[in-house]
């Protein structure tokens, strides 16, 4: 799962379809959510192009209840080939191998449908839909409602 990019001395993940490249850790206190997180660009494998970026976040506060504990965008003209599901499969295992977490939370907006048919085929409860609160973050950007994922890894 893990090997060294070279030229850049970088951690990828990598499941031989896509890499994980590690471009950041974030100590705790340091980010939005008060807790460690590492961010990673999505790349095909072997590629030098990132299809996206995606975040493991170690920890969980109210705020991440409903920001979740892995996030992920694939970049619109990337999209349809299934990089956030491979992504979130290697996050899982960085989750469990690495950090100890035995389980996580994913959250996307109800109406999102590929995020959403993204969150159940990598096998979730759909443990509530809920209102984020209005002095939430994510509140201001628009999000209103959030589907919680729950994953035991």
């Amino acid at each position: 799962m893990k090997v060294m990019d070279w030229l850049f001395h970088r951690e990828v993940l990598t499941d031989q379809e896509i890499d994980l490249v590690k471009v950041m850790e974030v100590k705790k206190g340091a980010g939005r959510n008060d807790v460690p997180s590492v961010v990673f660009e999505i790349r095909e494998h072997g590629k030098h192009t990132a299809v996206g970026r995606c975040d493991l976040r170690m920890g969980m506060n109210e705020e991440l209840y409903y920001a979740g504990q892995i996030g992920y965008t694939v970049y619109p003209m990337y999209r349809g080939h299934h990089y956030a599901l491979k992504a979130c499969r290697l996050l899982f295992q960085l989750a469990k191998q690495k950090y100890g977490m035995d389980k996580l939370i994913i959250t996307c907006n109800p109406d999102n449908w590929p995020s959403r048919r993204t969150l159940e085929e990598l096998n979730g409860t759909l443990k509530a839909i809920v209102d984020v609160p209005k002095d939430h973050y994510l509140y201001q950007y628009g999000d209103v409602q959030k589907c919680i994922f729950e994953y035991q890894l």
